[in-house]
């Protein structure tokens, strides 16, 4: 255990509810005060330099995902968190079994994979915006960005059109299972949903078609087809990080958009910008707020001596607004020059959905511009406390005329 007095400068980076606010001055004071910091609600270190999380993340060797990847997991790292017991997980695992769990899920994210979505994530699109009545407020998560991701996911896993509907309960329930929230409405929804995978995971090894869940079925890890355990892990994996966090990037990039209506106009008018703009929204957006590792030597990080055995949390959102790495990182600015953001993390972890991700939030906001170019949100946004994700349930929107 390390000897290291804790600063008097404590935050309770494990408590969902900081994370509802806006934790971005607290982020600041970190970095210029304690950039490596000493967190005694939960045991670990937590990062705040765009650097140091780099670093972290690029060194499996070092950082080990073996004893959690959660803020949630500090206080039982050796126990399943979230997880189901004996699932081999992609995201709490290293190299080897990282790389061939990795295999089996990343042709449905190269680019010729991606490429062949955009269609469909258009028409899905296209449909939700049609079905909007701009002149009422409306919640822009219920109407645009938790249907929309969710319904590109439901199509890449194969899932039937008449479940999608059901996957945001499912999802809600997912993330906030990740710190531990054990209401009885939750469990009942994740039963729901384990149920179903089992369902369809039976379906596809019958009758395989050409999406997620039949090249899980019959894929193999370690040489044998994956268990009923490691098939359900993988596709709640793959439901949660395929739909929260590229709701949590579109539902905070149409508040951005609207508060810097100058923004927003500039990418009506210039939609080659898309792309930057995406990446500027990655960055001021950062969805997932952070991600944790254990070190698996004695280390230093900044002069600050890490022991082995540590618990080393990467906050993302204070990375990507390093003063030293971006001039004004606190204003929104689609023409900034592209630099690569921690969004998506970094290194061998990085996530296998962000070209998913990019092109689901490059085709919402196209699509949101050329019908809805003046909307306007008319409220503040209702958040939801999470230590994983940027959790929006509520925000009012007038979309405006066509």
């Amino acid at each position: 255990m390390p000897t290291t007095t804790a600063p008097a400068f404590q935050p309770d980076l494990t408590d969902p509810g900081f994370f509802s606010g806006s934790p971005h001055p607290v982020y600041a004071r970190l970095r210029a005060e304690s950039p490596v910091h000493r967190c005694e609600q939960g045991d670990f270190w937590a990062l705040s330099k765009y650097e140091d999380v780099r670093a972290v993340g690029r060194n499996t060797a070092l950082f080990s995902s073996t004893r959690g990847t959660l803020i949630s997991d500090a206080h039982d790292r050796d126990g399943n968190g979230p997880h189901l017991p004996g699932a081999a997980h992609m995201i709490r695992s290293d190299a080897p079994d990282h790389t061939d769990l990795r295999k089996l899920v990343s042709g449905a994210f190269t680019p010729k994979a991606v490429a062949a979505m955009t269609d469909k994530a258009c028409r899905i699109v296209r449909e939700l915006l049609e079905g909007i009545d701009g002149d009422r407020v409306s919640n822009a998560v219920e109407a645009l960005s938790a249907p929309a991701t969710t319904y590109v996911i439901a199509e890449l896993l194969g899932v039937p059109r008449d479940r999608w509907p059901e996957f945001w309960r499912w999802t809600n329930s997912a993330m906030l299972q990740t710190d531990a929230r054990t209401e009885p409405e939750h469990a009942a929804n994740i039963a729901e949903l384990m149920e179903f995978f089992r369902e369809l995971c039976a379906l596809r090894r019958s009758d395989p078609q050409d999406d997620v869940v039949s090249a899980l079925v019959h894929g193999e890890f370690h040489g044998q087809p994956l268990s009923e355990i490691n098939l359900l892990t993988f596709c709640k994996l793959l439901l949660g990080a395929g739909t929260e966090t590229t709701r949590g990037l579109v539902t905070g990039g149409i508040q951005l958009l609207s508060e810097h209506p100058g923004q927003r106009e500039l990418l009506a008018r210039e939609p080659e910008l898309m792309a930057a703009a995406v990446e500027e929204m990655l960055r001021m957006v950062s969805p997932v707020v952070a991600f944790a590792r254990s070190a698996t030597a004695d280390t230093e990080i900044r002069g600050q001596s890490i022991a082995r055995g540590d618990f080393v949390v990467m906050l993302y959102q204070s990375a990507n607004r390093d003063e030293d790495v971006w001039e004004r990182p606190e204003e929104f600015d689609i023409t900034r020059p592209v630099k690569r953001n921690v969004a998506f993390g970094f290194g061998p972890h990085i996530c296998v959905g962000a070209p998913l991700a990019r092109m689901e939030a490059a085709v919402i906001f196209g699509e949101l511009l050329a019908r809805f170019p003046d909307f306007e949100v008319v409220g503040a946004p209702h958040r939801r406390g999470s230590t994983l994700v940027s959790m929006v349930d509520d925000l009012p929107v007038r979309f405006g005329g066509n």
